[in-house]
């Protein structure tokens, strides 16, 4: 028995007495079974003030201004967080009129450095902020704005956030991990800054894009902030203008590459999981040469996923479902659909395999149901339709390669351009994971007229948003309103006339990969499971109700990411399950966890997301 499993258990009388006083809780509270306990601090006056985690400003009561010594230290009016919160908006929307120039938005960075700022001086009041407003907030936050930010941040740094390793630390990393202050991390997210967003290698200031997921993982999944880790691996940069950049932050050489690079990435991988044995890696914005091979060395060995590759694909196996469903056809006949897919990088053969995948288990889940399902793909890259002729293919798209015979039927050939396929393969679905802005011409939207579905599908998911193959207004100009439209960046909803919309569905990944690592933490699962993958993508294909799918609305409003997230992480415990890979959480062991109802999982989920309060500080000396 692993030693998960050997953790201390609660007897079945603690687990009602736990089960009644969660009963009694306001249902509109996240509250974790800790959440009420007093926080243990080590430092008082001007210290706690400096201190994100534990500062609350004006909200500080007079009797905890006595006992932490902060009397004369804060202005007298002790304020409520709510009155905090009012008091922050009300500036910012002062900075939105302000800045706003005629009818444009404001300046996203500088919302951002506002948002940061707060999340400097006071973390608890930063994520209320992030929660109450996820919506407005989240593409700041994350992308498209986090984009932006990456290509500024050694200009933006002000203090440091997260943890560095690099090159130059190979040998050390053991030790340098007892470097962060908490001793225990449920969450790391990490990047190596070498594709960030289809922006191309920003080197060190990549470690943006690991701050921006984790503040999701905080707002969405309630995973608790002081147990959470950006990660920036820094083993060097082939961008030319950061190795000129005297203002640069990282190392100033040519990235590493073959044995020495998997080195490094090996060692940072031992020591983490040395340090904190259960914690879960997520793998984000690596290079697509790096991405697979580095999954496929680790998924099986640590708790790691990597969100280009599987989470993309679950969000876009979820938007592909409702999309059946939005042509009015039950998911099952998912298999029938025909899809063009633009990109074969990480994403697009990420989405590719778990498509096939979905598909070949409707068949019948054997070996002739897997083959069958490759049937269904046409992929496009740089040089066109990829068929068996293609010289030097890639192995990891090969099997989505085209037998030439095939095509030829159809009347194509090997590199034959967008527009050629889609105006000969007449498809159900358009899929864009290229990163290539406008691939999605008018001519090819034009071509797409011609599908044999009544109400094709396009999905332009590149990030950010000069990366989308198109926007909303030139998919619904072009098609009209029977067409179904998502993107990885938000648009506006398209207003048609005559009172008809033309919906936007943003296929966000922060619909996933909140929920995968919250069922992963909670279900104590040893590895991320392709099983576990399609339960989450297969409970946010189900989220939408069959009104909102036959408006065309195939992915959930933003402000529901919290509910969505529960349902999600409770979708991936029941399965991890099922599985037999769970091994219990805390308190929860093995066994408990497998006595719950699917209608206990989720309340399990929900009494463990964490909720920014502040708490009671009672300081004690070292």
């Amino acid at each position: 028995m692993s030693n998960f499993s050997r953790q201390i258990r609660l007897s079945s009388s603690l687990i009602k007495r736990l089960q009644d006083r969660t009963a009694i809780v306001n249902p509109r509270s996240f509250t974790t079974i800790e959440g009420n306990r007093p926080t243990i601090v080590h430092k008082r006056s001007i210290d706690i003030l400096h201190d994100p985690w534990f500062n609350r400003g004006t909200a500080f009561s007079m009797t905890e201004r006595d006992r932490l010594d902060l009397r004369g230290l804060l202005p007298p009016n002790v304020m409520s967080s709510e009155q905090q919160i009012e008091r922050f908006m009300a500036d910012l929307k002062r900075f939105q009129v302000n800045a706003r120039d005629g009818p444009s938005d404001p300046n996203a960075l500088a919302m951002w450095r506002i948002l940061n700022r707060l999340h400097d001086r006071n973390e608890t009041m930063y994520y209320k902020v992030l929660i109450a407003n996820i919506q407005e907030y989240a593409p700041i936050v994350y992308t498209p704005t986090v984009g932006l930010v990456c290509q500024n941040y050694s200009g933006l740094f002000r203090r440091p956030r997260g943890m560095y390793f690099s090159a130059a630390d190979r040998g050390e990393m053991m030790s340098m991990v007892y470097n962060w202050p908490a001793d225990q991390v449920d969450m790391i997210v990490v990047t190596d800054g070498s594709r960030i967003l289809g922006l191309g290698d920003l080197g060190i200031q990549g470690i943006g894009i690991s701050i921006g997921k984790l503040d999701l993982y905080v707002a969405a999944a309630g995973m608790n902030p002081q147990r959470v880790l950006p990660v920036m691996i820094d083993v060097g940069t082939n961008n030319e203008k950061l190795l000129k950049d005297p203002l640069y932050l990282g190392l100033q050489e040519h990235r590493l590459d073959g044995e020495e690079y998997i080195a490094v990435i090996d060692e940072f991988m031992e020591a983490v999981f040395t340090r904190w044995p259960h914690v879960i890696v997520q793998f984000e914005d690596f290079q697509s040469k790096w991405a697979f091979k580095l999954l496929q060395r680790y998924r099986n060995i640590y708790r790691m996923f990597n969100d280009d590759v599987q989470g993309t694909a679950g969000v876009a196996i979820a938007g592909l479902l409702g999309a059946v469903r939005a042509q009015g056809n039950p998911m099952i006949d998912f298999p029938k659909q025909k899809i063009v897919v633009a990109g074969a990088g990480s994403a697009g053969i990420g989405v590719l395999n778990a498509a096939r995948k979905t598909m070949a288990r409707m068949l019948g889940n054997n070996e002739s149901a897997f083959d069958s399902a490759r049937s269904q793909f046409w992929v496009v890259d740089a040089k066109g339709l990829i068929t068996e002729e293609r010289q030097n293919i890639d192995q990891d798209a090969l099997p989505f390669a085209r037998k030439v015979k095939e095509v030829g039927r159809q009347g194509l050939t090997e590199g034959a351009s967008l527009v050629e396929v889609v105006r000969q393969v007449k498809p159900d679905v358009l899929l864009g994971l290229s990163a290539v802005g406008g691939l999605f011409s008018k001519e090819v939207l034009e071509a797409l007229k011609y599908s044999t579905s009544t109400r094709p599908a396009i999905f332009a998911m590149s990030n950010p948003t000069k990366n989308a193959e198109c926007t909303a207004e030139e998919a619904f100009s072009v098609l009209g309103e029977n067409v179904i439209f998502a993107s990885g960046s938000p648009f506006k909803d398209v207003d048609l006339g005559n009172g008809h919309i033309g919906h936007c569905n943003q296929g966000n990944n922060m619909y996933l990969f909140p929920g995968i690592g919250l069922g992963t933490l909670l279900s104590g699962s040893r590895i991320v499971s392709d099983g576990m993958l399609q339960a989450a993508a297969e409970c946010l294909a189900a989220y939408m109700t069959e009104e909102e799918v036959l408006k065309g609305i195939i992915y959930p409003s933003i402000s529901s990411i919290r509910d969505i997230t529960k349902k999600v992480a409770a979708a991936v415990v029941k399965e991890a399950i099922e599985e037999d890979l769970a091994e219990g959480h805390r308190e929860m062991d093995a066994r408990e966890l497998r006595k719950l109802s699917e209608e206990e999982i989720v309340t399990y989920v929900k009494n463990n997301m964490w909720s920014p309060q502040y708490p009671t500080l009672v300081y004690k000396k070292d």
